[in-house]
């Protein structure tokens, strides 16, 4: 990993103990002191200048985006701004803080009366004792990504969004904020598509005289955010690659959208042979976080040479098309009702035999329950509290990880659909004109109307050529199934006596496991066969609470 548009950044709040923090900063990438103050000390892997510095006073920001004065409005203005984490000082008090959604981790240790911070999990693993978090891999194989501060390893900790650990005079303590999306409920002010075209634009003058790649799938996100790049001269090119899902309908519509709109496209291939060396690659720079992205790595390894800023769909569906949004959800009389719909869609769905044993599957159920009504409790009977439960856990937890820490911070990568502007835009439109994918249908024929009408993976009314799934061929078997031996001979009772049977049937065994859920279902417990296969040598007797 090179830090080159983001930098790897580290550091301590409270009373600082420096050989701690010795260990801490000799634990990760080189790093030099960008503030030694009293309470405070952060370290970085490229120079950080302070975006304000005065009598008294500091800020830093290391995201994508930061600020270029002084921090008015505070921390959660600068968070909600910018999306960015920070360390803020005046006077005696001194504010490390998370972006407003948390899209750029930051993870914490607390020892004594200190904190020690670092933008990746594995140095802090340093300073304690590598164990496992049971409640983080119950989301992490139900969920596919941890829920609220959790990371798969106990001990270790991580800022959510719109939160911020605080040292003012002499004691730490942990602050929550609201960010503006909550703190006014969005009404409906039947903005209509052009409308909201129109402000996407505006947002598009942030990229202008910047090279520009905007990868095409079949999907709406993609085609709306290339015809507007196309529609105001950007140097754009187009880039596809197969999401792996055993169709590669993507590539097909991708062909069709770019020849229209006239863009060099580039189609990235994929080799089954590479498949395990990708998942493993991926799920150790992801922090062992989710099962996600394995598909993604050879395409965003040539992203890191194309030298043009990736424009990225994050956000679009849940802000625009109701994504995870079921039926269900919408009907919903009660709040607990409506919390449990939305769950149910953001979990994996029913294997086609059982993959966990009885009492795992129950406890994991009623823990994930549990840590999602916790992670979305501040959204309850908000309006626009369907989109958000989305945007608060998978999207920043799960999907981002793609955009965030495969993409960069190699290269840089712009979100247009999280900009403030039209962020408030889309969520204040109500979750019934989206429905079904009406409004966004709207937008799009505003963009561009041929674009429009073009097929789309959001609604394939044509019958799919099937086509071989790498996660599914003979290395990737050989790679699964050597993870579940793992998983099956440290934690037996996870896992069900069918599974079992499965696992010590080798690894053709799992080619009955082709069906959707069942695949996702492999890919949390091959994940967490890695983590076992990587800790072994530091880890102790595991004693799973089921």
């Amino acid at each position: 990993m090179q830090f080159n548009v983001r930098p790897y950044v580290c550091g301590a709040l409270g009373r600082i103990d420096p050989v701690v923090l010795g260990k801490l900063t000799g634990a990760g990438p080189r790093v030099r002191p960008a503030l030694q103050a009293n309470g405070a000390a952060l370290l970085s892997s490229a120079p950080l200048p302070p975006y304000h510095r005065g009598e008294g006073s500091f800020a830093f920001a290391w995201g994508e985006r930061r600020p270029s004065g002084a921090p008015e409005g505070g921390w959660m203005a600068v968070a909600e701004t910018y999306e960015t984490p920070g360390l803020i000082g005046a006077g005696e008090r001194v504010t490390l803080h998370a972006g407003a959604l948390g899209l750029v981790d930051v993870y914490y240790v607390r020892l004594g009366e200190a904190v020690y911070f670092s933008s990746l999990i594995q140095p802090l693993l340093a300073l304690v004792p590598v164990e496992i978090d049971w409640a983080a891999w119950a989301s992490i194989i139900q969920v596919t990504f941890p829920l609220g501060e959790a990371t798969p390893f106990a001990g270790i900790s991580r800022l959510p969004g719109s939160g911020a650990l605080v040292f003012d005079q002499g004691r730490l303590a942990t602050e929550r904020r609201l960010p503006r999306w909550l703190r006014g409920e969005p009404y409906e002010t039947w903005i209509s598509a052009g409308e909201l075209l129109e402000i996407l634009h505006e947002v598009y003058k942030d990229y202008e005289g910047r090279r520009l790649l905007v990868p095409v799938s079949g999907g709406y996100d993609s085609r709306l955010l290339c015809a507007v790049a196309v529609a105001r001269g950007a140097d754009v090119e187009s880039w596809t690659t197969s999401p792996d899902d055993g169709t590669d309908t993507d590539i097909a519509f991708a062909r069709a959208i770019t020849r229209e709109l006239r863009v060099p496209h580039r189609v990235i291939t994929q080799d089954p042979a590479a498949y395990p060396g990708d998942a493993r690659e991926v799920a150790r720079r992801l922090e062992y976080l989710t099962p996600h992205h394995a598909w993604y790595a050879p395409f965003a390894k040539e992203v890191h040479g194309a030298g043009r800023t990736l424009i990225d769909g994050l956000a679009g569906g849940p802000l625009l098309k109701n994504f995870m949004v079921s039926g269900a959800a919408l009907e919903a009389t009660s709040q607990a009702e409506r919390s449990a719909a939305v769950l149910r869609s953001l979990s994996l769905g029913e294997p086609s035999r059982p993959f966990l044993s009885q009492r795992a599957h129950e406890w994991i159920e009623e823990t994930v329950r549990e840590q999602f009504a916790a992670a979305t409790s501040m959204l309850h009977g908000h309006r626009a509290e369907l989109p958000l439960s989305v945007l608060h856990t998978r999207t920043v937890r799960g999907i981002a990880r793609s955009a965030v820490n495969l993409v960069g911070p190699e290269a840089s990568f712009a979100a247009p659909f999280i900009h403030p502007d039209f962020f408030d835009a889309a969520l204040s439109v109500g979750v019934a004109r989206k429905d079904q994918g009406r409004f966004y249908r709207e937008l799009l024929h505003a963009a561009n109307p041929r674009v429009a009408a073009l097929p789309s993976t959001n609604v394939v009314k044509q019958p799919l050529q099937r086509v071989p799934l790498r996660s599914t061929a003979a290395p990737a078997r050989a790679y699964a199934h050597q993870m579940l031996q793992t998983v099956a001979e440290r934690v037996p009772a996870l896992l069900s006596e069918e599974l079992h049977e499965v696992v010590w049937g080798g690894p053709d065994a799992l080619t009955r496991f082709g069906g959707w859920n069942d695949r996702f279902w492999v890919r949390g417990l091959v994940l967490l066969g890695l983590w076992l296969n990587d800790f072994e040598s530091d880890l102790g007797e595991l004693a799973p609470p089921f």
